[in-house]
């Protein structure tokens, strides 16, 4: 389904009445568990948190669709089985500090939150951000913190990072952002073409150098921030 289409249905969906717990529960284990997600500590983060409450209104009927939601400002909330396979393959512990890029409604930092010790969630796009930070508020998330600063540097304010996972897929993860791992830390993007299809790529600290290997295949929209500017042959 092309992410244009996906506005235009949203609304009806959303008029009728949902037991959202039911519908959450059917995620888990029709997108979720049949598809590679075997770590107790996702799944249970995936079935106890309300996808719907960082979504407006008029979106919270197709929460739970395997599909991306647009969010405005260029973002979208990710489909639930690629946000599942970038934690899952961050194998994030509850002493880690986490940095997230390109953090959008707040959903995915809210579920690291319940694997990590700190998150640190960063956006570029003001109303986003706000809007993350009261629905964090809302569910009691005390240990995300929203920052707001350009996504291709990253926010070494805090670093270095145990875990830094993306929001949205890249081209290439920039040098400043891999430089704010810390010694054994991992890093998670979906690294991909302008169409969004890409594969999602663990990013490894070893003795100070970066190693890679792709973990799974994923289709994820690129981070505007990170879109290549388009060039000019004569």
């Amino acid at each position: 389904m092309p992410n244009d289409a996906v506005p235009s249905i949203l609304a009806e969906r959303a008029k009728s009445k949902m037991d959202y717990a039911a519908v959450r529960r059917k995620m888990v284990e029709n997108q979720i568990r049949t598809n590679r997600v075997n770590d107790p500590l996702v799944v249970e983060a995936l079935a106890d948190l309300p996808r719907e409450v960082f979504l407006p209104e008029p979106l919270r009927g197709i929460a739970y669709v395997d599909e991306d939601i647009p969010v405005g400002g260029g973002r979208v909330l990710m489909e639930p089985l690629a946000g599942a396979l970038i934690l899952q393959a961050a194998e994030i512990t509850p002493s880690d500090v986490v940095l997230e890029v390109g953090c959008g409604v707040g959903y995915n930092a809210a579920l690291a939150a319940r694997l990590a010790s700190t998150v640190f969630a960063l956006e570029s796009d003001p109303l986003l951000a706000a809007r993350a930070r009261e629905t964090l508020a809302a569910l009691d998330v005390l240990t995300v913190s929203v920052v707001e600063g350009p996504l291709p540097i990253g926010h070494p304010a805090q670093a270095p990072y145990d875990v830094i996972i993306f929001g949205g897929a890249v081209p290439e993860v920039p040098e400043a952002i891999l430089a704010q791992l810390a010694e054994g830390g991992r890093l998670v993007a979906v690294v991909a073409d302008a169409s969004g299809r890409g594969k999602g790529t663990i990013f490894l600290k070893t003795n100070g150098v970066i190693s890679r290997r792709v973990a799974f295949d994923a289709a994820v929209p690129l981070l505007s921030e990170f879109i290549p500017a388009p060039t000019f042959r004569f």
